[in-house]
């Protein structure tokens, strides 16, 4: 497989989505909430995203007119990243060309694209991806459902004791070695698995503190 997965710090990034249906609207949303600066051209509206802080530019993607073409290239030129969701398969070609030397998400033949946006969901600070190759989005939808279902509420409070730990231990004059051991002996902990399962997380965050004291 010649992709890999990576997480990009989207903030302040300038995104241009080619498309004003429901998968350009759902990308659009998506770099809104990773903080992004988002244009959305397309001849439908959208109150949400507008309140959220995207710019919509009413444009008939239709009629592929030296008019359109030349607007759509400024909003190429703008964007660090270009999604492509139209529904008009000969301009999706003529603005993925326009984009070649950019990051460029193709919804409609992700292949063609270089960078590609997966289903992913959170839990806390948990952020899980899951991409099929676009062989089938529907399992990928349906696997998403059975793991989010796995993971629970201890699993949420043993992260964030693990991060409170190893925030104690950069603090001491450890190697990453000995800081590995004690992460691992403090996550078979029985007391605190026991504290974790009671969901008492600034009692399980106590016993780490007097544990470290050394």
């Amino acid at each position: 497989m010649k992709w890999t997965s990576l997480f990009l710090k989207m903030e302040n990034k300038k995104v241009f989505v080619l498309g004003s249906g429901e998968v350009g609207f759902r990308r659009a949303e998506r770099f809104i909430d990773s903080k992004s600066e988002v244009i959305i051209a397309g001849n439908r509206s959208s109150k949400k995203l507008k309140q959220k802080g995207a710019i919509l530019k009413q444009l008939n993607l239709e009629n592929n007119d030296s008019y359109l073409l030349d607007e759509l290239k400024k909003l190429v030129d703008w964007a660090d990243l270009v999604v492509v969701a139209s529904e008009n398969q000969e301009l999706n070609e003529q603005v993925s060309l326009m984009a070649a030397d950019k990051l460029l998400n193709r919804a409609d033949f992700p292949q063609k694209g270089n960078i590609i946006v997966p289903t992913k969901f959170n839990i806390d600070d948990i952020e899980i991806s899951i991409y099929t190759g676009g062989k089938s989005p529907l399992i990928a939808k349906e696997l998403r459902k059975r793991i989010s279902k796995s993971i629970t509420i201890t699993d949420i409070l043993q992260i964030e004791l693990q991060d409170y730990l190893r925030n104690i231990l950069k603090k001491k004059d450890l190697n990453q070695k000995k800081r590995k051991e004690i992460l691992y002996e403090f996550f078979n902990d029985d007391n605190l698995k026991k504290l974790i399962q009671e969901e008492n997380l600034e009692e399980a965050k106590k016993y780490i503190l007097v544990k470290t004291d050394f």
